[in-house]
C-alpha cells in the first residue's frame, strides 16, 4: 500500500472512530434525558392522583427563586432522597418541604435547616435559605419533609424548560434522535454494500477459478489427444519392421 493510501485509510479511521464517538455520546444523552424526563412524568401523575401524601423515594426539583443562592441558583435541578426517620434530619441539611408558613403556605420550598425542634407533637424544623436574612415564618413538620437534597445539577432547569418548547424539543431530542437512527441505517447499508462487494469477489474469484480449471483441462485434452495421435502413427511403423524381420 503506498503511503498515501496509507494516510487516507488512517484519517479515514480516525473519522470513523470520532463519529462513533459522537454517536454514541447522543445516545447516551438521550438516555438520560428520557429518563429523568420518565421519572419526572411518573412522579407528577402520582402527585396528582395521591396529593402531599406521595413521598418517592428519589424525586427531582428545579429551583425556582434565589433564595439559596450562592450554593443553589435558580434553574439548578436538584435530586431529593426520602427521609424515612426525622434523626436522619441534622443541622446543616438541606430539604424539600411544604411550607407552612403564612407567606408561602402549601408550597414546595428547599431550604436549610438551621434548628431542630423536638416537643410533645414531635420533630419539626425550623429553615432558611441561604440567600435570606432571617429563618423562615414557621417551623416544618417532618410530615411535611418531601426529601433531603442530594446533589444539584446546574442549569438542567434550563434544558428542561428549553424541552418544554416546542422547538427545544426538535433541536435536543428529535434531531439528535433522527441524527442517530439515519446514521445506523447508513451503517447498516454500509455493511450490506461491503458484504455485496465480498461476495461479488469471491464469486469472481470462483468463476476465474473455474475457467482456469477448464483452460487447464482443455491443455491436458489437447495434449494427450496429440499423445494419442502420435501413439497412431508409431503403431504401423513398428508392424512394418516387424514384417520385414520376419521375411528374412
Amino acid at each position: 500500500m503506498s503511503p498515501k493510501k496509507e494516510r487516507f485509510h488512517s484519517f479515514t479511521n480516525i473519522l470513523k472512530f470520532i463519529s462513533g464517538i459522537i454517536s454514541w455520546t447522543i445516545l447516551v444523552i438521550l438516555v438520560i434525558v428520557a429518563g429523568f424526563l420518565l421519572y419526572y412524568f411518573v412522579s407528577v401523575k402520582l402527585y396528582a392522583q395521591k396529593g402531599e401524601a406521595y413521598k418517592p423515594a428519589f424525586s427531582l426539583y428545579t429551583i425556582l427563586s434565589p433564595s439559596m443562592e450562592p450554593n443553589i441558583k435558580v434553574y439548578d435541578v436538584i435530586f431529593d432522597m426520602n427521609v424515612d426517620s426525622p434523626e436522619d434530619i441534622k443541622e446543616g441539611d438541606v430539604i424539600t418541604f411544604i411550607s407552612t408558613a403564612t407567606l408561602t403556605k402549601g408550597m414546595t420550598i428547599t431550604h436549610r435547616v438551621v434548628q431542630i425542634i423536638q416537643d410533645e407533637n414531635g420533630y419539626s424544623y425550623m429553615t432558611k435559605g441561604d440567600n435570606n436574612l432571617a429563618n423562615d415564618g414557621a417551623a416544618v413538620p417532618f410530615d411535611n419533609v418531601l426529601g433531603k437534597v442530594l446533589f444539584k445539577i446546574p442549569q438542567l432547569g434550563r434544558v428542561q424548560e428549553f424541552l418544554g418548547t416546542k422547538g427545544g424539543w426538535l433541536i435536543v431530542v428529535v434531531i439528535p434522535a433522527l441524527i442517530v437512527i439515519i446514521s445506523d441505517i447508513l451503517k447498516i447499508f454500509r455493511l450490506q454494500s461491503s458484504k455485496n462487494q465480498v461476495e461479488s469477489y469471491e464469486q469472481k474469484e470462483k468463476k476465474k477459478k473455474q475457467e482456469e480449471q477448464k483452460r487447464k483441462d482443455k491443455i491436458k485434452e489437447k495434449l494427450l489427444q496429440k499423445y494419442e495421435e502420435k501413439i497412431e502413427e508409431n503403431e504401423p511403423a513398428e508392424t512394418e519392421t516387424k514384417e520385414k524381420e520376419n521375411e528374412e
